[in-house]
């Protein structure tokens, strides 16, 4: 993986129940291509190959992606700035057949230039306009409950100016999200803080090793969400040291090579409301990912 996360560009940058039965059983059998969706990929890990474009999305293409999810060149800065004239963006991805309907979005740009975001995001054909942690100016990874109240009035106000405008908003969950007060996890506070038209969310497959396990999120917030990051990781081997987290990390693996249980993710993505996944990991682990993805029958 990149040395620096996307949560620490944003800090630096200043950009800065049968049903639950069911799932749990493992017996349904998945298809080729989970969901029966098209395989995506989030572009922050190849941020350094975006210069060429037309050289990065033939090495999508080749491996067998369709979806590209894009990070705002508005507030994401130079490293995305391939992607900035949004008509010209739609029409080499349509080149390459490829598709961007999600884009990550700073709470900056959100705050300051949300009008200009939601036009340039329209141009591009993107409809679901995310952000990656509400961390931003509301305590960090460390917020206290006032925090998180004042971060979830503020974001369902910047998501019902995004409804307006036919889009949808949602929500990752980084390091305030998986945070603790008084013994509850501040993402299940913004589950009851947030309002269910308004916000939808994407789940970071790798928070695992926080203790966030996808499964029972999709299963407990059944139709809350519309996306997920596809990651696998391995539970038993600690990662390499310089991770900007807190706390022990582990080692990120192609997926179907870690402690992730696919069958029963997918399975519970069908009642939490997922409409599509991106692979976020190094370009050698999403080759092998994706890999594994087209040919997943669990």
């Amino acid at each position: 993986m990149a040395p620096i996360s996307r949560r620490e560009f944003l800090r630096q940058s200043g950009a800065h129940a049968a049903v639950a039965g069911f799932v749990a059983s493992g017996a349904i059998r998945l298809a080729a291509n989970p969901l029966g969706l098209p395989i995506g990929s989030q572009t922050w890990p190849h941020r350094a190959q975006l210069k060429d474009l037309p050289a990065f999305l033939k090495t999508m293409a080749d491996m067998g992606v369709t979806r590209l999810e894009l990070c705002s060149p508005i507030g994401y800065g130079a490293q995305f700035a391939s992607f900035a004239n949004g008509k010209e963006t739609n029409k080499i991805l349509a080149d390459h057949g490829i598709k961007a309907e999600s884009s990550h979005f700073s709470m900056q740009e959100l705050r300051e230039k949300q009008s200009q975001s939601l036009a340039w995001a329209k141009d591009v054909g993107i409809t679901q306009i995310i952000t990656a942690s509400l961390g931003d100016g509301n305590g960090g990874d460390h917020p206290t409950a006032d925090q998180v109240k004042k971060a979830a009035d503020e974001y369902n106000k910047i998501a019902e100016v995004t409804a307006k405008a036919g889009l949808q908003q949602g929500l990752h969950n980084e390091g305030f999200e998986v945070a603790m007060i008084g013994g509850k996890r501040v993402y299940d506070m913004l589950f009851d803080l947030l309002d269910p038209k308004l916000v939808k969310f994407q789940f970071q497959m790798s928070t695992i090793d926080d203790g966030l396990i996808a499964a029972d999120y999709f299963t407990k917030y059944p139709g809350r969400f519309f996306s997920m990051h596809v990651q696998d990781v391995d539970l038993k081997k600690p990662a390499q040291a310089g991770v900007d987290n807190d706390g022990v990390r582990h080692m990120q693996v192609p997926v179907g090579k870690g402690s992730i249980d696919w069958a029963k993710t997918f399975q519970a993505a069908k009642v939490g409301g997922v409409k599509n996944y991106f692979v976020e990991q190094s370009m050698a682990l999403t080759k092998e990912s994706v890999a594994a993805l087209k040919a997943m029958n669990v």
